[in-house]
Parts: structure tokens; sequence; C-alpha cells
């Protein structure tokens, strides 16, 4: 058995009229979307940062930096596709990803299997590998007064 390592990633974004809702890389139906350079897929961007952490690679920013025009709106699961080739490219392995969703609103338990799937491809990984869950911020701050969506990942690898 190799090395373990884990990384712990995070995102927030706020939400605005006019933007599609994506987690996990499914389109949540919803009265607004998350804003930013990408997608705004918070789930996929903590579990990047998580994975990148894991083997020392800096974090999304620095690979994927909200100044680059060329890749304006590019969906998340390219980037979780991008931080599993950095992994790899470590000699290393995802062995599992644990993620939670923190938001008041829409309930997501029924996109779950959906999100688990795109996350498990795009990382070349068994669907049982990949945990999300979800949970309210009890209405404090701007998490619970809905304006905006946060998630925390875990990440663990296994360097060969």
């Amino acid at each position: 058995m190799g090395k373990m390592r884990c990384g712990i990633g995070y995102d927030a974004h706020r939400l605005i009229a006019g933007r599609k809702l994506i987690l996990g890389g499914v389109e949540i139906p919803h009265t607004v979307g998350l804003d930013g350079h990408s997608d705004a897929d918070v789930l996929s961007h903590a579990i990047a940062d998580a994975l990148l952490g894991a083997v020392g690679a800096g974090d999304i920013g620095q690979h994927f930096p909200n100044d680059d025009e060329t890749i304006r709106g590019i969906n998340s699961l390219q980037i979780l596709r991008r931080a599993a080739e950095i992994v790899r490219g470590k000699q290393s392995d995802v062995v599992n990803v644990d993620v939670t969703l923190l938001a008041e609103a829409p309930k997501i338990s029924s996109h779950i299997d959906a999100m688990r799937d795109n996350i498990a491809g795009a990382l070349q990984i068994d669907v049982s590998c990949i945990s999300i869950k979800a949970t309210t911020n009890e209405g404090l701050g701007t998490i619970g007064r809905g304006e905006g969506m946060a998630a925390m990942a875990v990440a663990s690898i296994e360097q060969g």
C-alpha cells in the first residue's frame, strides 16, 4: 500500500438571477444560480481544491485563473478532470471524496445520484467512492439568508 494523503477544499459563490444552478455537473431547477467565471459549481470546485491540496499542487485559482477569458463559462467537470490528471501525474490515485453543500435551498436529494455519477466519471473512480451531503446554515449569515452557497470537501489519495 502506498502513502495516504488528504486534502481539504472549500468554495463559495453568491446567488444571482439569470444564471443556471449547476451542482456536481447537474443543472438543478431553481430561481437563481451561482455567480462565477466558470459555471460556478461549488461542489466541483471544493473537490478540485481538495484533490490539488492532497498532492501539494496549489488550488484551482492557479490552474484556472478567473482572469483567463479562454475558460469563461467552463464546465466545472472539466476542472475536476484536470485535477484528477494532476493527481495521476504525481503518481497518485484518488481514493475517495466526501463533500457537503451548505445551502438553504433548493433540496438536492433527488439529484445526488446524478451528481455522484458525474463526479465519479470526471475523476475516473467508482461511484461508491463519492459521498455528497447537504445541510442548511439554519438561517445564519449570508448562506442562511439565501444569498449564496458554499461547499466543503475532503479528498483522500494514495501515492504509489
